[in-house]
């Protein structure tokens, strides 16, 4: 990959944790794109010997761009218990790795996250990490998130609820 396609890339990855963080939820559902698939599988822990600890058949949810868009709108009404009075987030994306995607107007990139939330007066945050692996399409010369597969470290998950965006 070249410096300035890792330049391009991680600056999309920046905008995004800027719109979640701002909770420009209606302008980040504008970074993916409608076939989206986004999904975080379950982690467990077990033996080496007992193979992956990623459960790919069960996971803590698995979205399409209609149901993220309603899971947004939902936030915008008054019965969004968790999200009222709003959270403070702060995402954070690193060891941005590129790879060539299965077209050449696609991309498949590896991330690594850290999610931090505080809630109204609590004086401890809430941290779920982990990795992210992402296949961006460009799309109208824009590149958008056409699949997000969301690997938690955590097998378990040190938040109070899943109504973030990662």
């Amino acid at each position: 990959m070249n410096a300035e396609l890792q330049y391009e890339i991680s600056r999309f990855y920046y905008q995004e944790a800027y719109l979640l963080d701002s909770r420009k939820f209606e302008e980040w559902l504008e970074l993916l794109t409608d076939d989206i698939r986004y999904r975080m599988p379950m982690r467990i822990t077990r033996e080496n010997k007992d193979g992956s600890n990623i459960l790919e058949d069960m996971s803590y949810f698995e979205e399409s761009k209609k149901s993220l868009t309603t899971r947004v709108k939902r936030l915008r009404t008054t019965s969004a218990w968790a999200e009222d009075p709003a959270p403070r987030t702060r995402h954070l994306v690193t060891n941005i790795v590129i790879e060539d995607g299965s077209t050449e107007d696609s991309l498949v990139v590896r991330s690594s996250f850290l999610f931090l939330r505080s809630r109204a007066g609590d004086s401890e945050m809430e941290q779920l990490c982990g990795e992210r692996l992402d296949v961006l399409r460009k799309v109208n010369n824009q590149w958008k998130i056409a699949a997000r597969k969301i690997i938690p470290d955590q097998a378990v998950l040190g938040v109070m609820n899943l109504s973030m965006f990662l």
